[in-house]
């Protein structure tokens, strides 16, 4: 089981440092033909997500692996299951349907590691 949560912590914290460093870097301009979703909000918001999904990123690899305060790992878990809630709503309101199947796979494998870190 530690493996199988290991594997999926490093996956899904190097798609949330990915994508958080994205979000919090480039121009909506840049993001938007991948991204739709972003002309929907501030510059901002946009870069609150960003930070946002690069902490909790880090948050699911760095305090298990190094012992340091390890009860952040689940946390970050947790933080991001909220996280891919929300987003499921935009593309809900937004009637993309794909977004939200991935949205709930990514939320699932969070859970996934909030539960078993706990």
């Amino acid at each position: 089981m530690n493996i199988a949560l290991w594997v999926v912590q490093i996956l899904l914290g190097a798609a949330f440092i990915g994508a958080g460093v994205m979000k919090s870097t480039k121009s909506r301009e840049d993001l938007a033909p991948k991204l739709p979703w972003v002309n929907d909000f501030s510059l901002g918001t946009l870069r609150l997500i960003g930070v946002t999904e690069l902490l909790a990123g880090i948050g699911l690899i760095a305090p298990w692996a190094t012992g340091i305060a390890p009860i952040l790992t689940p946390l970050a878990a947790s933080g991001l299951v909220v996280i891919m809630v929300l987003a499921a709503v935009v593309h809900a309101r937004r009637k993309e349907y794909s977004g939200i199947v991935f949205n709930v796979v990514l939320g699932a494998l969070a859970l996934f590691v909030a539960v078993g870190r706990f």
